[in-house]
């Protein structure tokens, strides 16, 4: 039996949930789902540049189950790219609560 998730802090709620290659219906594209844990590990390691140690203590958990989020998240990614999926963005181990995002589990 698998560990219990850990919380996973979250700092960043996107706007934007969903991408799709652009002339193609919806209707006949496979759809890649990154969970908003994965969109914080890409926002903290690639967009603001942050090492991984420091990425993994803004989200509360260890450097190597950071790096397992953003590898998971950059496959994914990369899927979608090189084989034309739509990209949801959803789910994960929060869940949002007002203005502040919050662990399903243990509600922090």
């Amino acid at each position: 039996m698998p560990r219990p998730l850990k919380c996973r802090w979250v700092a960043y709620k996107p706007d934007v949930k969903f991408f799709k290659p652009a002339g193609i219906p919806l209707g006949k594209l496979e759809i890649v789902t990154l969970t908003l844990d994965e969109v914080e590990a890409i926002r903290l390691a690639d967009y603001e540049g942050l090492y991984q140690e420091e990425s993994a203590k803004k989200m509360n958990i260890s450097r190597q189950t950071f790096g397992n989020i953003v590898l998971s998240a950059r496959k994914k990614i990369s899927d979608a790219i090189i084989n034309g999926k739509a990209i949801k963005i959803e789910g994960g181990t929060i869940d949002y609560v007002g203005n502040m995002l919050t662990c399903k589990k243990c509600k922090h």
